[in-house]
């Protein structure tokens, strides 16, 4: 009875990279925004961005891996419980972001400011139906994996990232054309605010993609966790939601 309990019980495991992870990107990455647009110290941005970038990338990269080799470490689905914590941060950061824009929107005496072109409606509207359309994708992959369709689990999670990186694509395609026509992050307080916070949401792509890849990568040898899956979609749905968010209140609002 005893050697019955004692195989339920869950094994607790600690990780360093969730640590370094806050340090990265709560500390160093807004530090270097700091230095930057508000003491105007190009020097100490570049050297917080040049820890911050590069401790963030390598924790998510450990952590990512960790989470696929040692998921004997947990029991069932507690891969999944962690990460509706993780998105709740995450959205407590996005409301700072969009706090702040309405904020500065309401103190302006004219918005948008001067200076600000217009922004094309129908690029971030396709930009939109393929973000969207990259949750319904995950969603067959996740369906494919539950049958025991490990093939078609892995071309619904490859569809599910070329739409992700089309996203990201068109993305930096409409960031150029604004920089181009000289709508940069400096020209107005409208500015520095659709940088930052498309900004951050492509960072949020971009990390889903990497989190796809090293899932993909392993199930090529038919090495998949499912519970590892299932947190990874459960943050790219969180993604597109706010996307939505970002459309609605930057583009039409």
């Amino acid at each position: 009875m005893s050697s019955q309990a004692g195989a339920h019980e869950v094994e607790w495991h600690t990780s360093v990279w969730p640590l370094l992870l806050s340090v990265g990107i709560l500390f160093f990455v807004p530090l270097a925004f700091t230095f930057h647009f508000v003491y105007k110290n190009s020097l100490m941005a570049m050297i917080s961005l040049g820890v911050g970038a590069p401790l963030t990338i390598a924790s998510i990269i450990g952590w990512v891996k960790e989470g696929l080799e040692d998921s004997h470490h947990y029991g069932e689905g507690h891969v999944v419980w962690a990460m509706p914590i993780f998105i709740l941060a995450e959205a407590l950061l996005f409301m700072g972001f969009f706090a702040a824009y309405w904020f500065l929107r309401f103190s302006a005496p004219s918005w948008p400011p001067q200076g600000t072109p217009e922004l094309s409606h129908t690029l971030p509207l396709i930009m939109t139906v393929i973000l969207v359309s990259s949750s319904f994708t995950i969603h067959f992959a996740e369906n494919k994996l539950e049958e025991g369709n490990n093939s078609g689990f892995i071309v619904w999670l490859i569809a599910t990232i070329a739409l992700g990186l089309v996203f990201l694509g068109l993305e930096a395609y409409e960031w150029a054309e604004l920089i181009g026509e000289g709508f940069t992050t400096k020209t107005n307080i409208f500015s520095t605010a659709f940088y930052s916070i498309t900004g951050f949401h492509g960072s949020h792509v971009l990390v889903g993609m990497a989190t796809f890849l090293f899932i993909l990568i392993p199930a090529f040898a038919g090495k998949i966790n499912k519970h590892f899956v299932t947190a990874a979609s459960m943050y790219w749905h969180f993604v597109d939601i706010v996307w939505l968010f970002v459309l609605s209140q930057i583009y039409f609002l």
